[in-house]
């Protein structure tokens, strides 16, 4: 499967073609992505007005490459926009501990440091790893956890200090809560 066409079956921008290929082809996340498994991804995103067909080929795909970062993108994207946050949580934080152990990081993301890592690239697993627990941040927040979600957000500033990931945004929610619109 080319890696326009797996940018089209996710629902992706095509301007991310380059960068999609170079990250799945990267080692580091599990590598290219097989036949079977592109199949189902391309079945799911065909199906997806239909969730229970949608959810069971991405399921089939995530028991046959359950470390593939697509898989998982794919998994994490349907259950976002099917709005059901709380799986959506569990696959980004399942992300989040596999891209850990990948890069070789303390499991617990609140144990991560910018020494552990050079979180300033553009290498594929640091970056996968800031817009996980971006993504992660914006879940607890959207389920209602603020605590946790303003601790990622914090330790999301801690380690892209630039804000090229956009944790700042996050940020500006956290201080408007409980403001007025007129404020």
């Amino acid at each position: 499967m080319s890696a326009a066409t797996l940018t089209e079956s996710l629902g992706l921008d095509s301007s991310l073609t380059g960068e999609l290929n170079d990250w799945l082809e990267s080692a580091c996340l599990g590598g290219a992505i097989t036949a079977e498994v592109a199949e189902d991804l391309q079945r799911a995103a065909a199906a997806y007005h239909l969730d229970g067909v949608a959810e069971g080929y991405l399921l089939q795909a995530y028991a046959r490459a359950p470390e593939h970062p697509a898989v998982h993108i794919a998994l994490y994207r349907f259950y976002f926009y099917k709005n059901r946050l709380s799986e959506a949580l569990e696959v980004a934080q399942r992300c989040l501990v596999k891209t850990a152990m990948d890069l070789n990081l303390p499991q617990d993301w609140q144990a991560v440091t910018p020494q552990h890592a050079d979180f300033s690239t553009y290498a594929a697993a640091p970056r996968f790893y800031l817009f996980t627990l971006k993504g992660c941040a914006y879940l607890h927040m959207r389920l209602g956890e603020m605590d946790t979600g303003a601790a990622m957000v914090d330790k999301l500033t801690m380690l892209d200090p630039a804000d090229r990931l956009g944790g700042s945004v996050l940020r500006g929610v956290l201080e408007r809560m409980g403001q007025d619109d007129d404020d």
